[in-house]
């Protein structure tokens, strides 16, 4: 018994925690693992842009890295329609929001 009083003994020899600190630290550590999101200059939206009008119009498949708040998420695949009025686009019958692109490549 001696041991657990001397130095950090007592509260090491603790398993406890409480229910809310455990969600706390669960959210805090979310929390940090979450990215910003990237403003693009105009330069770049016009390779997007230039890039997208080659996908849609000679079927060139095209990789795009798009915005997640906690993982990096690519879509490649051809781009089959572009809604501007909802500011979405279609690859392979699913829709993506314009603004979460974040870069664009040619694949090969």
């Amino acid at each position: 018994m001696k041991k657990k009083l001397t130095g950090n003994g007592l509260w090491e020899s603790s398993r406890m925690m409480l229910p809310e600190n455990k969600v706390a630290i669960n959210k805090l550590f979310v929390e940090k693992q979450k990215r910003q999101r990237t403003e693009l200059d105009e330069q770049e939206c016009t390779i997007i842009s230039q890039l997208f009008d080659a996908s849609l119009n000679n079927r060139q498949e095209i990789k795009l890295q798009m915005f997640h708040p906690t993982e990096e998420l690519e879509v490649i695949g051809i781009i089959d329609r572009v809604d501007q009025l909802n500011g979405r686009f279609m690859v392979d019958g699913e829709w993506f929001v314009i603004r979460d692109i974040e870069g664009v490549s040619i694949e090969h």
